[in-house]
């Protein structure tokens, strides 16, 4: 019974808090239009990888750690980036507020086999790349990072300054 009583509060809360959106804001099917919608984030919105300006290659590697650390981009610049998983273990390349990857990754501890498909996820395993793009729309400091159990803790977290143009 316990068992059960477990498993049942795990997908409540697991529902409360996909429902609210707090870390899963993306690209969207728009109500009976057939066609992706890009969600306005704090942090930007998804765009067609093929169109964007500008790649950045980014490495992530059982250290721990991005490499690079930090990336700048002009507000307004729709980027392309180019991950690759140099590691042996799953890892991922998630974009948001500092806010929302802490509060992303201890959901992550409770719920490690949690799936989510969104724009601003990238899931990349042992020895493969993947790419995302994504459009800067608002100036200040973001965030990537990974959050695998244990990633984001053991400070797999990069920075992402969004300036003028």
């Amino acid at each position: 019974m316990k068992r059960v009583l477990n498993g049942l509060l795990s997908g409540l809360t697991f529902f409360l808090w996909a429902t609210t959106g707090a870390a899963h804001q993306g690209a969207h099917e728009a109500k009976g239009s057939g066609r992706a919608v890009a969600t306005e984030t704090a942090f930007g919105r998804a765009h067609d990888p093929r169109k964007a300006g500008r790649v950045v290659k980014v490495e992530m590697g059982d250290t721990m750690r991005f490499t690079p650390a930090e990336i700048t981009v002009r507000r307004g610049e729709a980027v392309r980036f180019e991950v690759v998983n140099k590691g042996a273990v799953m890892h991922e390349m998630v974009l948001g507020t500092l806010a929302e990857l802490k509060e992303h990754a201890e959901m992550m501890k409770k719920h490690p086999g949690m799936e989510h498909d969104e724009p601003h996820m990238l899931h990349v395993a042992p020895g493969k790349s993947g790419r995302m793009g994504w459009r800067f729309t608002k100036a200040g400091e973001f965030h990537y990072g990974c959050l695998v159990p244990g990633h984001f803790e053991a400070g797999m977290v990069g920075l992402i300054r969004v300036v003028e143009k």
